[in-house]
């Protein structure tokens, strides 16, 4: 078990291998997806957090929204500054990290949003403060949606580890290789780059949280009205890649 090598998780090589999956259609179909999970209406405010490159703030401007977006990561706030701009909307991006929430961004928002596995890169008591940032901001009754990988379609699909990924762009190569450590339910995750004939390697793991647990920490921080489900808001079962959650404030 190594320690988690943000710069190099989230830097360059992050978005050279994954920007040619995460098309335009895919992102406005997530985006579509985001706003029909909470019912968001043109003037909502709604803070992304983490917001990456703003594949989905972008989209959620386009639509009306009063965004705000903050990451640790100042590149990634660059291109979505600059996707930004092309797109001709307004989003407030801000550089920062969750555990800062509160120096960050000041509340209240109508709806928090935390996409695409992005919840689990910390120990479970930074996981569940951050938790408590997010119902901090939002107004009361407004809404966190949660989308992350399901822990228990993991286990099941993946029974003998370590498992592997490469995702290839061109001549350039991203490797890695995996375990779940079942003592603390976390995804650990080697990995080797191979770019412009350089290799560098790196490590990082994900928390996945069982839907027990994270319903448990939802209500720790103040949350009430959980409703966990398939990604397609499908009831949750071991066959679900993805687990879609929706709490109340």
């Amino acid at each position: 078990m190594g320690k988690f090598d943000f710069d190099a998780t989230f830097g360059d090589d992050y978005l050279h291998f994954y920007l040619p999956a995460l098309t335009t259609d895919r992102n406005e179909a997530d985006a579509a997806e985001i706003i029909a999970a909470l019912d968001l209406q043109p003037g909502d405010r709604v803070l992304d957090a983490p917001c990456g490159h703003g594949r989905i703030s972008n989209l959620l401007a386009k639509a009306g929204i009063d965004v705000v977006g903050i990451d640790r990561t100042g590149p990634f706030l660059d291109v979505a500054r600059h996707d930004a701009d092309n797109l001709g909307v307004t989003v407030d991006y801000r550089l920062g990290d969750l555990l800062d929430l509160d120096a960050v961004v000041t509340g209240p928002f109508d709806a928090v949003i935390n996409w695409f596995t992005s919840f689990g890169y910390h120990d479970d008591e930074q996981l569940q403060l951050i938790l408590a940032a997010y119902h901090r901001t939002l107004k009361p009754g407004g809404l966190l949606l949660l989308e992350t990988l399901h822990h228990d379609w993991f286990v099941r699909h993946h029974v003998q580890p370590p498992f592997t990924n490469m995702t290839e762009v061109g001549d350039d190569v991203m490797y890695d290789r995996s375990t779940l450590d079942s003592t603390t339910g976390r995804v650990e995750t080697d990995r080797t780059v191979i770019r412009n004939g350089v290799m560098r390697t790196s490590h990082h793991y994900v928390r996945l949280p069982t839907a027990p647990e994270l319903r448990a920490w939802l209500h720790d921080a103040g949350f009430h009205d959980v409703r966990i489900t398939s990604r397609d808001q499908s009831p949750l079962t071991i066959n679900s890649r993805r687990m879609l959650t929706v709490a109340r404030a």
